[in-house]
């Protein structure tokens, strides 16, 4: 993980004292007398996400935000996917511990390894002037780890459990928006419009498999400039058991294009919109051929992607809006959010996911 951090924001600070008491039980430390150094990654809009070195180690500490209602962010969960899932699928970190005593820090956490190497959001990928012929590669490498997620034995892994994939569709598509009309702080037609459709018409039969929900480039670590490999996964606290396609959906909905206009762009930078990249329909295509699934109904699972984030930006929109938190970058997630809604509605109207405007 790249040493992309700053001073604890005022107002999410943790306790040294407790904590490092905490770390002395895990035995990560020797001597609650050592200096503990926070700092807070800038990476990441949901959970917070600490720097902790002390000793000549460095760990990582990841906290539900302030304000936050559980669903979404269940440190347990995350640390439950963590903890039995790396006998199947090596490309996560350990993880240490983890508590939902309120007394430590004022939430549940746990604490993980730091893991080091790429995180290529949008912001690396031009400071490294990433070249046309290098995305390929990365496309490719990111998309082989997206299919051997996908292929995990979840109950050999002790993950059958996790979720009820059985009506997983259709409970995500009435979770979704329930979530969305607890947040609204407007009205916002393409919103109701869009939700309306996929209520109409999401499918019916679907596979099954452990799903991460958030796969994207700045949630996964290349090992180096190479490319080729993926040291590991990061946040899964989304992770269950669900239809791959709709993880498929979340992921392309991410994949912002060189030609879908600046509002997307800034809206959701990232680096495949930079040029060399292959398009959505060609991540799908790929995806296709590298897991053997059918791909039916691909209009649904993009815009169903599309409504997520939606509903996600307005979540934290409507935390900042209520003055629970005072990040800079919350401040205009509302307008992101019907942007996003809008961009759905030009998908269903068009029943395609490229060229939408």
């Amino acid at each position: 993980m790249q040493d992309k951090t700053r001073e604890v924001l005022k107002g999410e600070e943790l306790n040294i004292e407790n904590l490092k008491q905490y770390l002395l039980g895990l035995d990560l430390i020797s001597d609650t007398t050592s200096e503990l150094n926070v700092r807070q990654f800038t990476n990441g809009f949901s959970n917070l996400t600490y720097l902790l070195k002390i000793e000549n180690k460095e760990y990582v500490l990841r906290r539900p935000p302030f304000g936050a209602i559980k669903r979404g962010h269940d440190m347990n969960r995350e640390y439950k996917v963590l903890s039995h899932l790396k006998k199947e699928f090596s490309k996560i970190p350990e993880v240490y511990g983890y508590t939902e005593d309120p007394e430590i820090i004022g939430s549940s956490f746990y604490i993980m390894e730091k893991i080091d190497g790429i995180i290529l959001n949008a912001k690396e990928a031009k400071q490294r002037q990433v070249s046309a012929e290098e995305f390929p590669i990365i496309a490719n490498s990111w998309l082989d780890t997206f299919v051997e997620l996908h292929n995990v034995d979840y109950k050999a892994a002790g993950l059958g459990d996790l979720g009820r994939p059985e009506g997983y569709v259709d409970r995500q598509v009435t979770n979704w928006g329930k979530q969305y009309i607890k947040a609204a702080t407007e009205d916002v037609q393409a919103a109701k419009q869009v939700m309306e459709w996929m209520e109409a018409n999401q499918p019916k039969e679907y596979n099954f498999s452990l799903i991460h929900n958030d796969f994207k480039y700045d949630n996964i670590v290349f090992k180096d400039e190479s490319w080729k490999e993926v040291r590991a996964v990061f946040d899964w606290e989304m992770c269950t058991l669900g239809d791959p396609l709709m993880d498929l959906g979340t992921s392309i909905a991410y994949w912002t294009m060189e030609s879908d206009g600046d509002m997307l762009k800034q809206g959701i930078p990232s680096p495949t919109s930079m040029p060399g990249n292959p398009g959505r329909n060609e991540v799908v295509e790929m995806y296709a051929n590298k897991s053997g699934r059918n791909i039916n109904n691909l209009v649904f699972y993009y815009v169903y992607g599309l409504f997520k984030i939606a509903v996600i930006a307005q979540q934290i929109y409507y935390r900042y809006h209520k003055g629970l938190t005072k990040d800079p970058r919350f401040a205009y997630l509302n307008k992101s959010s019907e942007l996003l809604c809008l961009m759905a509605l030009q998908a269903i109207q068009k029943n395609r996911i490229e060229k939408l405007f």
